[in-house]
């Protein structure tokens, strides 16, 4: 279990880089408005003209230097879970969204998200684009202080066809915990 103080200076971190969005975000306009003003009105643009989003986890690799082989057969790698977002895409074509979800941890128990992603993207062909980005969230589990919720940070790769994406993120960690890519669908309705 970390200490108090690494939480809170996680904590910053995320915050820092949630707010950060803004700069990717703001308008001509308010080139003279302060990191804080740009990042409240983009996710206020995010709320109020966002669109609805439904998320499906759709599985966890646990990576295999990371594990027995026999921790990997005890996991659960199908998430079973749903989650539902509000998302909207800026004048760059970037992405913004924030989401709830709730699915099932590598031990088939209960893990909730609340939180916001960032992406922004390159062509590929047509209506097919791949992203690069980060998501800022507050989550909980049951073998985290007993869904005590905890802040966090995790980049995410995104391929994305018309109205529906496939998004993977990694999450670090030592020997025998964390190394998980996780993997979600993604539609905009």
């Amino acid at each position: 279990m970390q200490p108090f103080p690494k939480r809170r200076h996680l904590a910053v971190c995320c915050t820092a880089v949630f707010l950060s969005s803004a700069w990717a975000d703001a308008p001509q306009a308010d080139e003279t408005a302060g990191w804080y003003d740009r990042a409240k009105a983009s996710l206020k643009r995010t709320w109020k003209d966002g669109t609805a989003e439904l998320y499906l986890p759709l599985y966890s690799w646990h990576l295999p230097w990371a594990y027995t082989q026999e921790q990997v057969d005890n996991y659960n790698t199908y998430p079973l879970g749903l989650g539902i977002g509000r998302g909207r895409y800026d004048e760059d074509g970037d992405s913004h969204a924030f989401y709830v979800i709730g699915f099932q941890d590598s031990h088939s128990k209960p893990e909730y998200q609340l939180g916001y992603v960032y992406k922004t993207y390159w062509p590929i062909s047509g209506d097919l684009k791949a992203g690069l980005g980060y998501t800022v969230f507050l989550g909980a589990r049951s073998d985290w202080n007993n869904y005590m919720p905890f802040p966090g940070i995790l980049p995410v790769a995104s391929l994305e066809y018309s109205k529906v994406s496939l998004d993977a993120t990694y999450v670090p960690g030592g020997e025998g915990n964390g190394n998980i890519l996780f993997i979600w669908a993604r539609v905009r309705f």
